[in-house]
């Protein structure tokens, strides 16, 4: 992750060096949905082959973006999550999963009333999960850490040990159509956004798991819908109206001590307390309020016993609401509410699962469990805004970050109640650009 946020630096002071006299800016925030014709070719071969019916292709794309313009050049970033189509074979459901992380660049072709073209290309990471898993219900958390065992999980660059094991080489090639639509009374506009185009592993082989290449996973024809938040030079009225995008790392003090006892008292080790973690922060001001969304990925991970390697994992997505409570010169004090969505997911995984079609006929060996609700926020920011160049094109963004997270619900793993591993204070220091 650390090189990919170099990259980003390097660009932006790229364009602030050679961005002189009259310059147009753009900021973008927006959401996105959409379908990709990936095909699960490897996997399918070997159904066939046995007589079953294929999976079926595609997938569907959900994430968050980030844009700056500065004149016909645009820097963004973007996250997003891929859920694949779910099929049944025998008393087990197959499916799989993708997350990945982007940084685009692109040359705004057209741009002309409230439309715009771009052509872009992405360079990016990402990380993999297929899975083969019987539809279980535990009672409670001992019938499960006594048989775990409910069919297979494979992962590659296995995120749920933290953000920091996002790998392997994916790029995007594509097109972004924009149309603003002006919002009465605000400087902001509406964006609406289609992005079509072509996402690819460059590398063969380079997502092969247990004998079989997935490659084909992180391949294929994509298009995408999204609607956002965009600020312009000629709506500019205010002139500290801004939208940044903000890297976070942070520690999130959660512990797992409501699970550790029932993890002893059935031979497994206990798991640490969560470790630092990385984010992506989006955070838009204008007339002192502030707005945006965010995502953060908590982890904790070590071997549970001689066969089995255990992970704990939880995302919390949230949308952000908040007043700037002072501002001189550079330094701002800001107070954020969020109200967002968390889940939790604790997997045994065995060691040493054979290769395909053995593992296929042979199923059983990991397990997880998955719990699912809502959280609340309050959060204090204090951020020190330092311009990249005399040009004042872009500021780098230092941050710091303190809050205290309340899960809505009780967030059960199986019977046991897990609420105060979503609970509990944060720090977070952030590197942001803004325009």
């Amino acid at each position: 992750m650390e090189r990919h946020i170099t990259l980003f630096l390097f660009f932006l002071l790229l364009t602030d060096t050679f961005a002189q006299n009259a310059v147009s800016r753009r900021s973008t925030f927006y959401l996105f949905n959409g379908p990709s014709g990936a095909n699960v070719r490897e996997f399918n071969a070997m159904l066939e082959q046995k007589g079953l019916s294929s999976m079926r292709n595609g997938y569907t794309s959900n994430g968050i973006g980030y844009q700056a313009q500065v004149n016909d050049f645009d820097l963004g970033v973007e996250l997003y999550h891929n859920n694949g189509p779910r099929s049944t074979f025998r008393e087990y459901e197959v499916d799989y999963r993708t997350t990945r992380l982007f940084l685009n660049v692109g040359y705004s072709m057209i741009e002309e009333g409230g439309f715009n073209l771009m052509h872009y290309m992405s360079l990016g990471m990402g990380y993999m999960n297929f899975q083969m898993l019987k539809e279980a219900e535990f009672g409670n958390i001992e019938e499960f850490l006594a048989n775990p065992e409910q069919g297979f999980i494979l992962r590659k660059y296995n995120i749920h040990r933290g953000s920091q094991y996002f790998g392997g080489f994916l790029t995007e090639i594509g097109f972004q159509l924009g149309y603003d639509i002006n919002i009465p009374g605000l400087e902001e506009a509406l964006e609406l956004v289609t992005k079509f185009g072509y996402a690819f592993s460059p590398f063969e082989n380079a997502w092969n798991l247990n004998g079989i290449s997935f490659d084909n996973i992180q391949s294929g024809a994509f298009v995408r819908f999204g609607a956002g938040i965009t600020l312009t030079d000629k709506n500019m009225f205010y002139s500290d109206a801004t939208l940044g995008v903000h890297f976070i790392y942070g520690q999130n003090f959660n512990s797992p001590e409501a699970l550790n006892p029932f993890l002893e008292n059935h031979g497994y080790s206990p798991l640490p307390d969560v470790r630092g973690n990385f984010g992506l922060k989006i955070i838009g001001e204008n007339r002192r309020v502030m707005y945006g969304m965010e995502v953060m990925n908590l982890s904790t991970f070590n071997r549970a016993n001689e066969d089995f390697t255990q992970t704990l994992n939880s995302v919390r997505v949230y949308g952000n609401l908040g007043l700037q409570l002072y501002k001189r010169k550079n330094l701002e004090l800001g107070l954020l509410g969020g109200l967002g969505y968390g889940n939790l997911r604790y997997t045994l995984e065995k060691d040493g699962k054979p290769d395909f079609p053995l593992l296929f006929e042979e199923p059983d060996h990991d397990g997880t469990l998955v719990s699912r609700g809502l959280m609340m926020k309050p959060e204090v920011l204090i951020a020190y805004a330092m311009p990249l160049s005399s040009f004042k094109i872009f500021n780098l963004v230092y941050s710091i970050h303190a809050g205290y997270e309340l899960p809505i619900g009780n967030y059960p793993l199986a019977n046991l109640n897990m609420a105060s591993f979503m609970r509990g204070p944060y720090l977070q220091f952030g590197l942001g650009f803004r325009p």
